[in-house]
């Protein structure tokens, strides 16, 4: 009977433990606890074996402490990011992205270059990918800026609020690459914290917070 009765505890504690991912520090006691009372008596636990348990416990309960450190801390953490993006709201940023909307007709870029170019190459893509215009820029070292018409290669108009990207190509006198980034400059005017870095809507534009290179008023 006595076989029978730690069968059935084993099972149900096996079944238990099978049911979720983790254990906790009761469960744990409870396992060691198991294996003392239904071990061999003419093979019993060595002490140093049951001492290596016992230091595994102290550390698997340290660990949970740090793991839940940890979770709290980035969620402080997370709160004190969306908190600061608050704070852009109603201001006037520049930040990294290569994306503009169309609006009353025209959409501006920005470009920084890392060295003064004399062959600055801008095209311009609709949201779908297609070329919709290519024309040339200027080539100052540090920021530029580039307002497109809203007109594609065959002079015709598009509707306002769709979005474009701008792809530069600039180089210097022995043909190597200067262009660093793209910008866009405006006010934000939202924020989205659906995810774990926030975003701001920059001239309709959604930029990532960490993007944000300056903040202008």
């Amino acid at each position: 009977m006595t076989v029978s009765s730690t069968s059935s505890a084993t099972s149900s504690t096996s079944s238990s433990s099978s049911s979720s991912s983790t254990i906790s520090s009761s469960d744990f006691l409870n396992l060691l606890l198991s294996e003392l009372q239904n071990q061999d008596p003419l093979n019993a636990t060595s002490t140093t074996d049951f001492m290596n348990q016992l230091t595994s416990y102290a550390n698997f309960t340290e660990q949970q402490s740090i793991n839940s450190s940890m979770t709290s801390l980035a969620s402080s953490f997370s709160s004190l990011v969306t908190l600061n993006s608050v704070n852009y709201i109603g201001h006037d940023v520049t930040a990294k992205t290569d994306t503009a909307t169309l609006s009353s007709g025209s959409a501006t870029f920005g470009y920084n270059l890392s060295a003064a170019s004399s062959n600055v190459t801008i095209t311009v893509k609709d949201s779908s990918g297609n070329t919709v215009y290519t024309g040339t820029g200027t080539g100052n070292q540090g920021d530029n800026t580039f307002t497109w018409d809203g007109k594609n290669s065959s002079g015709t108009q598009l509707s306002d609020g769709g979005q474009y990207t701008i792809s530069v190509t600039a180089t210097d006198a022995a043909g190597n690459s200067v262009f660093n980034y793209a910008t866009t400059t405006g006010k934000v005017t939202g924020i989205d914290t659906s995810t774990s870095t926030p975003s701001l809507t920059v001239n309709g534009v959604s930029v990532s917070a960490a993007d944000i290179i300056a903040v202008n008023s």
